[in-house]
């Protein structure tokens, strides 16, 4: 990655692995792929994983270009290698490759092309959303993680990337930077987790209700 508007060096601590987090840092590819993975497995392997997988390819950074063009087999195996790289890894390989024929195609295989000239948290917004495998929670945490920790913040990038721009707030990776903060945002989804899950519960239990209150006894007809 490019060094921040102040001129530093960028450093990131979401994998809590120094050769991992420092590749994040300075490869937008990396953090694109490990915003990819981040999902249904923990945090720290999922950011780890462009780490191992450019280890795995030999090099010292991921390519777009060179893994667009990778045998699907080959790259598959590449994730389901012990220790593999994901859960579901041949999915995963699929959904990492497929980005990175669309950056190809769209950017010229330059990851930092998708946000280094969206002049609005909304058209970055935008261009985000348009990334294989990333939805509108997705899109919206790695807008966040742009604006809070790798300086790219456009014209209303916080309004933009929702409650995940929130500053002071701990509501996912762009608000991990180190083990405290990651305990807390860890905190935070399995609360954010089993509220939806009480949720869910009292709807199934009133909806429950309601259907037993409208079967009335007598009402049917006799013939």
């Amino acid at each position: 990655m490019t060094p921040s508007d102040s001129g530093k060096d960028i450093t990131l601590r979401i994998a809590q692995n120094p050769e991992a987090d420092e590749l994040l840092g300075r490869s937008p590819l990396a953090a694109l792929v490990g915003m990819l993975l981040d999902q249904q497995v923990p945090m720290e392997w999922a950011f780890t994983g462009p780490y191992t997988l450019a280890e795995r390819m030999g090099a010292d950074d991921l390519d777009a270009g060179r893994i667009a063009a990778y045998d699907p087999d080959a790259f598959t195996e590449l994730f389901t290698a012990k220790p593999a790289l994901h859960r579901y890894p041949g999915s995963m390989a699929q959904r990492v490759q497929q980005l990175c024929q669309y950056l190809v195609a769209e950017y010229d295989g330059d990851a930092s092309a998708v946000w280094r000239t969206a002049t609005t948290g909304d058209e970055l917004l935008g261009r985000l959303k348009a990334l294989p495998g990333f939805g509108e929670q997705k899109a919206r945490i790695f807008l966040a993680l742009l604006g809070k920790q790798l300086g790219v913040r456009p014209t209303g990038w916080r309004e933009a990337a929702g409650p995940y721009g929130e500053a002071g707030s701990h509501r996912s990776v762009a608000d991990i930077t180190g083990p405290e903060s990651l305990v807390e945002v860890r905190a935070y989804k399995q609360e954010a987790k089993a509220a939806a899950k009480a949720a869910k519960a009292a709807k199934t239990t009133k909806t429950a209700k309601t259907s037993k209150t409208a079967k009335k006894p007598g009402t049917a007809r006799k013939k």
